[in-house]
């Protein structure tokens, strides 16, 4: 009458990626996924599809509306936009907030590089 409703999963995908168990604490879920980022970040020869699992398993793992929702239902509950959405982010864009827009350390933005250079110049 009203669809059927979501079944219940046991899914662990998420928490096997980054490499965590399902109780992990939001400390130990940033920490394993900055250091499995850095390791397969594809500028530093890692593969892409791994460095997008990555993203995406910490996404849902860090929010706690959507790991509440993968703990109960699963990946595909996310993809239905029971979670609030699942998908379409990049995944650089969380690699960027821990390591700022350089991709790594050291690497900052253009735009702080031009404002260095015109203070420089004056």
């Amino acid at each position: 009458m009203f669809g059927r409703a979501p079944k219940k999963s046991d899914n662990t995908k998420y928490y096997e990626i980054l490499g965590v168990s399902k109780n992990a604490s939001p400390d130990d879920l940033k920490k394993a996924y900055e250091k499995a980022a850095i390791k397969n970040h594809p500028d530093k020869g890692g593969d892409p599809e791994k460095f997008k699992e990555l993203a995406q398993a910490y996404e849902v793992l860090s929010d706690p509306e959507k790991r509440e929702v993968y703990d109960q239902y699963g990946e595909d509950a996310l993809k239905e936009g029971m979670g609030g959405g699942g998908g379409g982010h990049d995944p650089f864009d969380i690699f960027s907030s821990f390591f700022g827009g350089g991709g790594f350390p050291g690497g900052g933005s253009s735009r702080g590089r031009r404002q260095r250079v015109q203070c420089a110049q004056q």
